[in-house]
């Protein structure tokens, strides 16, 4: 059998992929320490600057009312977190570069637009926080301060060249700081226990209180974690055995709980540190940090609060930049594979995210920057879906998860999250979009863009539910259980010597055959080629195991024993990779004088939208195709 060997794929932050050994028989808690870290880094976005915005506005207005919605959204981000993990881990690839190689080129621009908005979002909430943070103890203006958390990039180029652990160890002693910060907040507001447990009863008094709900989701599970986190496992290197990628799994949860309960406590502690001193003293529209920061020490009747609130907040900004830095990178590498220095591709992230801070604060003022956080993570939300859907399907496929596929009631449990971030937004773009037409003078241009836009999201939206169920039902049908038949018959004899055939398991495949036949009959020797296309497969070429794999080698050996009973010469070859590479490759390394394809029969907009491999193939062979329709 003929095994095709193909550039292997970039790997996800290469500078510190796997550069972090787990000693396979090490103990308990040494192996527990080792894989200890990613779900710190990716904590941190659980308690930025935008989430800050969120919980004070939701404890001024609505004293503790809200808290069971941090809560569900902790619940919710610990599930999704551990299925991006388990996609590092057992793919290893990021959910970006999973997406890029799942779906066309065409859906993934739209998904990778998507994800460079909500990390502009994440990011404008990073760096206004840090900016306030540096305002408030130092009276520099917003403006300034935006800018110079450019130098962060540079900060995080240092902190990956010294070391993945290191950089580790310096973000979880700014989650120190936070946490400690709001120990003392919590001291000194000293909240009525009985009251906050009230909290828990879920309740939405009103749009407003929705609308701050999405916003607490949006800024708790955040999209870009989900790209991060599945990035940040793969700098952990251990013996890809099915027992130590089980137990990397599980240290990856324990992880992953630990680090997110406590970024739990600290969006409690906010919303607490709100209601209790905004909302019982009757100030209902602390919506702003500056704000909160203004009357912390007024009625707490100490100025040690202000001062540790403002600490907390430039230790959330400045950790949550870098981390929301890498996932920009992550999804810039992941679906554009753009090859550009480490230091150039980071301050490119962090641009997109300064750049509309400063226009918006040069155009609104200072005082704005409340309700631009608040947004910032309603957007956050709104994106929520396109992460959340695509992950949720690449963890269900049995066929590239194996035995580590997630059970069912994961599957319904995770549906049940995304369905209910789903229809929250839903629910809020109807509003929002109803009520800018009720409110507007003229509506019409609001029509021609703001509709459409919101339809193209929604379509974009249940494509990559559907897709991904669809294509499983029709591989399910497309594959033949019992070969191609035996009545293969040449249709006209041709002189052709060496003829190359290309089969994908497809009702197709009869057919193709056949037409080959008929070019060289039983004097031609012929090629059957398959490609698989598995992100597993790509990685370990001819060494992987995986269903898919062992299913079209199975597939081969079948046509090419009928072949053979029928008195064909012929061999196969399996290839790894994209099909419009490494079909000419296996040609051309063949010597073949013909190739035969099947025709996928679609034509003007799909090829646009799903492409044409024999378009792509034609220019890099010259020898004679016939397509078979």
């Amino acid at each position: 059998m003929l095994h095709m060997k193909t550039e292997k794929p970039s790997v996800s932050l290469g500078e510190v992929h796997s550069t972090v050994e787990v000693k396979s028989r090490a103990g308990f808690w040494r192996k527990l320490f080792a894989f200890a870290g990613p779900a710190y880094l990716v904590s941190v976005g659980y308690m930025d600057p935008g989430n800050w915005a969120t919980d004070i506005a939701g404890g001024s207005q609505f004293g503790y009312k809200l808290i069971w919605v941090l809560l569900m959204s902790n619940l919710m981000a610990l599930l999704l977190q551990s299925l991006s993990a388990r996609l590092g881990i057992v793919q290893g690839r990021d959910l970006a570069q999973a997406s890029r190689e799942n779906y066309s080129k065409s859906i993934n621009f739209f998904l990778y637009i998507l994800a460079e908005i909500a990390i502009a979002a994440c990011d404008l909430a990073e760096v206004l926080g840090m900016a306030i943070g540096l305002q408030l103890l130092f009276g520099l203006p917003l403006i300034y301060g935006v800018s110079i958390t450019v130098l962060d990039t540079f900060l995080l180029l240092f902190l990956i060249n010294v070391g993945m652990r290191k950089m580790e160890a310096f973000v979880i002693s700014l989650i120190a700081i936070i946490g400690i910060s709001f120990m003392v907040e919590m001291f000194l507001a000293k909240p009525v226990l009985s009251e906050v447990v009230t909290g828990f009863i879920p309740s939405l008094p009103n749009y407003a209180a929705l609308y701050i709900a999405i916003g607490i989701i949006g800024a708790t599970v955040m999209p870009h974690n989900l790209y991060l986190h599945s990035a940040l496992v793969q700098t952990r290197k251990f013996q890809r055995t099915p027992d130590e990628t089980r137990k990397a799994i599980r240290f990856n949860i324990i992880d992953s709980a630990i680090a997110l309960n406590l970024a739990f406590f600290v969006n409690a502690a906010i919303l607490i540190l709100a209601a209790s001193v905004f909302y019982k003293n009757g100030l209902f529209e602390v919506a702003e940090i500056e704000q909160a920061h203004q009357f912390l020490a007024p009625l707490l009747g100490t100025t040690i609060a202000p001062l540790f609130f403002a600490i907390a907040l430039i230790a959330s900004g400045q950790s949550s930049t870098l981390t929301g830095t890498l996932a920009g990178q992550i999804i810039m590498e992941g679906y554009l594979n753009l090859r550009i220095a480490p230091w150039l591709r980071r301050l490119l992230t962090r641009l997109i995210a300064i750049v509309p801070a400063i226009i918006t604060i040069s155009i609104l003022g200072e005082s704005a920057t409340g309700d631009m956080l608040i947004l910032s993570q309603v957007i956050l939300s709104l994106q929520l879906g396109f992460a959340i859907v695509p992950l949720i399907h690449f963890c269900s496929d049995k066929r590239k998860m194996k035995e580590f596929v997630i059970k069912k009631y994961v599957q319904v449990l995770a549906w049940i999250c995304a369905l209910v971030i789903i229809l929250l937004n839903v629910r809020l773009v109807y509003e929002t979009i109803k009520g800018w037409i009720i409110a507007a003078s003229d509506p019409f241009w609001l029509w021609v863009t703001v509709v459409p836009l919101a339809g193209g999201a929604g379509i974009l939206l249940l494509y990559i539910i559907f897709k991904p169920l669809i294509d499983k039902s029709l591989r399910a049908k497309a594959r033949l259980p019992h070969a191609i038949s035996p009545d293969l018959q040449p249709i006209i004899p041709y002189a052709h010597k060496r003829i190359a055939i290309c089969v994908d398991f497809s009702v197709m495949d009869k057919k193709t055959i056949s037409h080959a036949l008929a070019q060289g009959g039983t004097a031609a020797e012929y090629l059957l080629i398959h490609v698989v296309e598995s992100a597993g497969a790509i990685m370990l070429q001819g060494d992987i195991e995986d269903y898919e794999t062992e299913q079209d080698r199975a597939g081969l050996k079948l046509y090419s024993d009928e072949l053979t009973g029928q008195g064909y010469i012929n061999t196969v070859a399996l290839g790894f990779g994209n099909p419009k590479r490494i079909i000419p490759e296996i040609s051309n390394q063949y010597g073949a004088d013909l190739l035969v394809l099947g025709a996928h029969g679609h034509r003007g907009i799909k090829d646009l939208i799903f492409g044409t491999t024999i378009n792509a193939v034609r220019h890099r062979v010259n020898i004679p195709i016939l397509v078979v329709k």
